[in-house]
């Protein structure tokens, strides 16, 4: 990125580009692509050298321009490999000893189409999300403990519902062997066989769920509710992705959705707020900031949400072209804001809480006291754009990192996550979500109120004795992510 503008433009084909940016990895939004000239290549399995080197020279010559650890990238990679694998070796990798702020969310796909519907929440799915566990210490066994089921969907039609526990697929017992072929294999048509849980045993049934999974749009609106608690209009949140619209929208239904929630919410004069984002990996900027606009104390279009740190090259050109502007996002004034009738705000957090979902918690922090309850989020300060070849000549999508995100104070201390101001840990056994009763919102209220929402003396939660062994959450396109919309940027 040396030389004058002028050289630049002359010396690189840029088409226009918008973007999806993801932050610390959460989630992404619209985008259209930077592009460079290339050949007509489409991904396959075995590729020609001539064939990796056009589309591995696309993607050095776009990770030299925005990556944000650029200068890290070597001088003279190997674009014989395939595209999967040269991506990787020119990621700043990160080592938890070595390099620990390196890249961990950096990813390729070799279908750009699948990518952007993914990062809209369109996905092929069952319509559940769950969390696996080994089912006993030091064995092989896999249990998969269903979080929560989209309504209308397939598994939702099927009966499946959040605390269900899966121990065998098609007939199959889940183990460490064979959980991912079973439960991430490309065949549509899945039977669950369901166990239950006596004490601290888990006992297999023979009752079984059979389910087809299809093409479908979640809606990351999950559910809301309003509890008055004495004095106290509580309202309640449950928001799983930081998504404007569904895939192929420019509508912002989802966004105009969470401004209807919060309508309601002021008109029934809420003076309290647990904003649920326990299974919330990330997603838009646009959306993270339209939602915090509706929270925030004091806050208008004039203050600071957040600002972005980009890499050293390409910072002056995007200063020159676009101004400081083009780094800082500011809150939007939004007539449905609550922010005048709180004084604090409660997020339940999970592992899971992620990216866009991380930047609600450092954003809204020098405005107004945030409270976590929960468990340490995941830890995700950086945002990606989504890069596409607008042309349609190479096929594949990438989603590298290119900038750092800092509140209005200068803070983004948080690669390691937020820990939870109160620790809370979901139980083996789940009530639904809303329940007064469930783990995580019934300590929210309970700080809020000072009242056992049960009566009497306040029950603590036991936590899962299981080792957790992942997430179907992290499958999630974009998962963990922060992702920004740019549009008409050109050079």
């Amino acid at each position: 990125m040396n030389g004058t503008q002028n050289t630049r433009k002359n010396a690189r084909s840029f088409q226009h580009w918008s973007v999806r940016l993801f932050l610390l990895t959460g989630f992404i939004g619209l985008l259209s692509a930077c592009t460079k000239n290339s050949d007509n290549v489409t991904p396959q399995t075995t590729a020609s050298t001539s064939e990796n080197t056009t589309v591995d020279s696309w993607i050095l010559s776009n990770m030299r321009e925005y990556y944000y650890w650029n200068t890290t990238i070597p001088a003279n990679p190997d674009t014989t490999l395939a595209p999967d694998v040269f991506f990787d070796s020119i990621l700043n990798k990160y080592d938890a000893t070595t390099n620990p702020t390196g890249d961990r969310f950096s990813w390729i796909e070799n279908d750009a189409n699948t990518l952007t519907a993914e990062l809209s929440g369109q996905t092929l799915t069952t319509g559940m999300e769950y969390n696996l566990y080994l089912r006993t210490s030091g064995g092989t066994g896999v249990i998969a403990q269903v979080l929560y089921v989209l309504p209308n969907s397939p598994a939702q039609k099927a009966g499946l519902k959040r605390g269900d526990i899966i121990s065998k697929v098609n007939g199959q017992l889940l183990s460490t062997t064979n959980y991912a072929d079973l439960l991430y294999s490309s065949t549509t048509a899945f039977t669950f066989g369901l166990a239950s849980v006596s004490g601290t045993t888990l006992i297999d049934t023979d009752k079984t769920i059979s389910v087809t999974a299809t093409t479908f749009q979640e809606n990351p609106v999950f559910m809301d509710s309003v509890y008055a608690i004495g004095s106290k209009k509580i309202g309640y949140l449950v928001y799983n992705q930081f998504v404007p619209g569904a895939n192929g929208s420019t509508a912002n239904e989802y966004d105009a959705q969470v401004d209807a929630v919060f309508a309601r919410f002021k008109a029934q004069g809420v003076n309290e707020l647990v904003l649920d984002l326990r299974y919330n990996p990330g997603g838009y900027t646009s959306s993270s900031a339209n939602l915090a606009s509706l929270i925030g104390k004091g806050v208008s279009s004039g203050k600071l949400y957040f600002r972005e740190e980009w890499n050293a090259s390409i910072t002056p050109y995007l200063q020159k072209e676009y101004g400081s502007s083009f780094f800082i996002t500011n809150f939007l004034d939004k007539s449905q804001n609550i922010g005048n009738s709180l004084s604090r705000v409660f997020v339940l957090t999970t592992d899971q809480t992620a990216s866009a979902s991380e930047l609600i918690i450092n954003g809204l922090r020098p405005y107004m006291p945030v409270t976590t309850i929960g468990t340490t989020t995941y830890g995700k300060n950086v945002g990606s754009i989504t890069i596409t070849d607008d042309t349609g000549k190479i096929k594949w999508g990438m989603q590298p990192i290119v900038f750092k995100s800092y509140n209005s104070l200068g803070q983004s201390d948080y690669s390691t996550g937020f820990t939870p101001g109160t620790t809370v840990e979901e139980a083996i056994t789940l009530l639904p979500l809303g329940d007064t009763n469930e783990a995580l919102l019934s300590e929210a209220l309970y700080q809020i109120t000072g009242v056992a929402v049960a009566g009497g003396r306040r029950a603590i939660t036991p936590g899962n004795p299981l080792a957790a062994l992942g997430s179907s959450l992290e499958r999630k396109a974009g998962g963990h992510s922060m992702i920004r919309k740019l549009r008409n940027l050109t050079f």
